[in-house]
């Protein structure tokens, strides 16, 4: 039988003001704003995992705010002012990234970004060439003049197979995820946030004097929660709106000589690749079974591996030998309408989900909306 708590570690251990549920990049965000905005709230995170599960820590490290194809899709989505606040909110969320924590502590390399269009895509890659114009001028006021152009020719200088064309876009980054991850967590504590690791929220109960979130080390109590575990939020919250999205990567073993450096996109985004300490890090494919990956369940699975495979062999390393060091995968989460959910769901419950696979870029901006309307209920 175990111990039971003490007298001690009830008053100081389980007793907050505010408890964000998940310590992922929207959670910790939302942290760290509510801190500085009200240095006197005590505020705890609870994490399911030893490290933030889901998707802040498997990540490709893409600092984007979207290709032309996506966007395209995303613009019969949300129309075209709909389109503009997005990338607006992407664009302030990378920046406030940076701001926060600094280029350095990120590994911040500005190295631009590929839409890649393969021999047989004439059609999708003259489609997104004849829109480098009008998302030019959507973009201007909002990230800076000229951000897309077509570059034929330097497919041959990164070594690809058989290419139509690329689109770059010049303010398109990459980042080191866990140093970004690593450099958050130090963050909110520095400022006095507990962080407890493996430690599952099962329930959240209304009492009297606030919330109960019942635990297997214990019942938290708090005044406000919000749950911030994006895919993972149905177990707390069944009726949210969305859908999870596995995102599958593998990461090569050291390229000798690797020319390819940047990020770059294919298949309307489904597929994505970059440099990383002289290696190819690949991921995406969930589009060959969308109901397949429509899961919350960690894993590989031959399908996908063998496409991403496939693409390293064609495209992306035709002519050179590689071997394949690592392999994940992480959770997204997907809904009908592209902005993210944020909202009290119930009466001192609030969510912060739904990023659509661009956690990075909105993850920040994110964490400070669901915190800045907290600290309107208070």
């Amino acid at each position: 039988m175990p111990n039971a708590l003490s007298y001690w570690e009830r008053e100081s251990f389980f007793n907050y003001d505010v408890i964000i549920i998940g310590s992922g990049i929207v959670g910790l965000n939302a942290a760290v704003h509510l801190k500085k905005s009200a240095p006197s709230l005590k505020i705890a995170l609870l994490e399911s995992g030893f490290l933030p599960t889901g998707a802040s820590t498997k990540n490709a490290g893409f600092a984007c705010f979207g290709s032309i194809s996506e966007l395209i899709e995303q613009q019969e989505k949300a129309g075209l002012d709909g389109l503009a606040a997005l990338i607006e909110k992407r664009w302030k969320g990378l920046l406030k990234l940076r701001n926060l924590l600094g280029d350095n502590t990120i590994d911040y390399q500005c190295l631009g970004g590929y839409e890649i269009f393969r021999k047989g895509d004439h059609l999708l890659a003259s489609t997104c060439v004849a829109k480098i114009e009008h998302y030019n001028k959507l973009t201007l006021n909002i990230v800076g003049p000229d951000a897309f152009s077509a570059k034929p020719k330097k497919a041959s200088a990164f070594g690809f197979g058989p290419t139509e064309t690329l689109i770059e876009n010049k303010y398109e980054a990459q980042i080191d995820t866990g140093k970004m991850m690593f450099a958050l967590i130090g963050y909110a504590q520095q400022l006095g946030i507990c962080i407890f690791n493996n430690c599952t929220v099962n329930h959240i109960a209304e009492e009297t004097q606030g919330l109960s979130l019942v635990t297997a080390n214990g019942a938290f109590s708090c005044k406000k929660t919000i749950v911030a575990t994006n895919a993972f939020i149905k177990d707390l919250i069944p009726e949210v709106d969305i859908a999870p999205g596995r995102g599958q990567v593998l990461i090569t073993k050291p390229i000798k000589g690797l020319k390819i450096k940047g990020t770059f996109h294919y298949d309307k985004g489904y597929y994505y690749f970059r440099n990383i300490n002289n290696r190819i890090l690949l991921g995406g494919g969930r589009n060959i079974d969308f109901k397949a990956e429509e899961t919350t369940t960690f894993g590989q699975t031959t399908t996908v591996r063998q496409a991403l495979q496939n693409l390293l062999d064609t495209l992306i390393l035709p002519q050179t030998h590689y071997e394949i060091d690592q392999e994940w995968s992480g959770i997204m989460a997907f809904g009908k309408t592209l902005e993210p959910l944020i909202e009290e769901i119930k009466p001192n419950v609030f969510c912060a989900t739904r990023c659509n696979g661009m956690g990075i870029a909105i993850g920040s901006q994110t964490g400070e909306d669901v915190a800045e309307l907290l600290l309107k209920n208070l």
